[in-house]
């Protein structure tokens, strides 16, 4: 495997199936503790949220968010949206409200209007240290690089090691810059210096995912596993992991990883390979009852969330949908939000799948 192995550079953490078990309780205990805070609000008829509140719809949005991601719930997403806006609407001048909603607007890949919040927020007085991060996500996934490094530098001043060069690894990973990626995710994982095993699978996670892309499959396989072992329910690790024995023919393999994601994620993206891995292995008529599931799924995304889903959408009809037609639409669409390298190139992709359609017809 090319870099330093998951096992080299090992920091300890606390075991990732309870801090899953945790986390879903810190979820529920902040929803009561929000529930019974606006409760007192209102019968003291005040006319907006009060510290408190917005302190606690806060931290409930970005865990939602970190659920969401772990777990592959795109409700968990959609509720902390939901949240947030009520947060601003009941405290909009307060910049704690403004980041959360910030970064629940971004999760759903909304990024103008996620800008928009940032810069409200540092009106009202939000740390700079954390709005600069906040921009380098939005300027990253835009692909300003350059400006999103800037930002990262600028906000690592304030911020620790590790969240800083695990910021900067994924950056080059999204450039292609292979080898400085590999030397910053090893000066991250050597200075993880906290217990939670969240942070550390997540940069793991986007190692894998960079390999990847590379086509190593041993060395994603690996940061995946990695990954997996860290938080042995992280669902997007798990999804992976199948697309790489996918790619290496190991069907049945693929179709055992991917069965319990299908279960537990609204994510059609699982039910997508799912329907791959059982049409490879001759399981024909349950493959097209998944594959007509993930298809109803995207359709319904697209249409609530279409910065969020249309890229997948497209990549969807473009393989498992079989339908070049809609692939090339929704990467089109696509195209407009964002001119990335990856949006232009799935758009190519869309034009050669239909060219080669058309050519079969004619």
């Amino acid at each position: 495997m090319t870099g330093v192995s998951a096992q080299e550079c090992e920091p300890v953490t606390t075991s990732g199936t309870i801090a899953v078990t945790n986390l879903h309780a810190q979820i529920d205990g902040l929803a009561v503790q929000l529930s019974r805070t606006a409760a007192g609000e209102a019968q003291g008829a005040h006319s907006a949220a009060a510290p408190l509140a917005v302190a606690q719809g806060a931290a409930l949005i970005d865990l939602l968010n970190l659920r969401g991601h772990l777990l592959g719930r795109v409700t968990d997403y959609e509720q902390a949206a939901a949240l947030a806006e009520r947060l601003v609407q009941a405290a909009p001048d307060d910049a704690m409200a403004l980041l959360a909603r910030a970064r629940a607007r971004a999760t759903l890949h909304r990024f103008a209007d996620a800008a928009a919040d940032l810069g409200a927020a540092g009106r009202n007085g939000a740390d700079e240290a954390t709005l600069d991060a906040e921009r380098a996500v939005v300027l990253q996934a835009l692909g300003c690089f350059t400006d999103a490094m800037a930002l990262i530098h600028k906000a690592g001043e304030r911020q620790s090691q590790f969240t800083t060069f695990g910021a900067l690894a994924v950056l080059h990973a999204e450039r292609g810059e292979v080898a400085e990626a590999e030397r910053l995710f090893d000066e991250a994982r050597r200075h993880y210096r906290a217990t939670s095993p969240f942070p550390l699978a997540q940069l793991d996670f986007r190692r894998g995912v960079m390999w990847h892309r590379e086509g190593d499959l041993d060395a994603a396989g690996s940061w995946y596993e990695a990954a997996r072992q860290r938080v042995p329910g992280y669902v997007p690790a798990l999804g992976h992991l199948a697309e790489v024995e996918l790619s290496r023919g190991s069907f049945h393999a693929a179709v055992a990883l991917l069965r319990p994601l299908t279960q537990t994620s609204d994510d059609p993206e699982y039910a997508a390979h799912f329907a791959a891995a059982l049409h490879a292995v001759g399981r024909v008529h349950e493959a097209k009852q998944w594959r007509e599931r993930a298809a109803a799924r995207y359709d319904e995304l697209v249409l609530r969330h279409p910065e969020a889903y249309a890229d997948h959408a497209a990549d969807f009809w473009l393989t498992v949908g079989a339908d070049a037609d809609r692939g090339l639409q929704l990467a089109m669409q696509n195209l407009a939000f964002r001119q990335t390298a990856r949006a232009h190139a799935l758009f190519q992709r869309a034009v050669l799948a239909q060219n080669r359609v058309a050519q079969a017809a004619a």
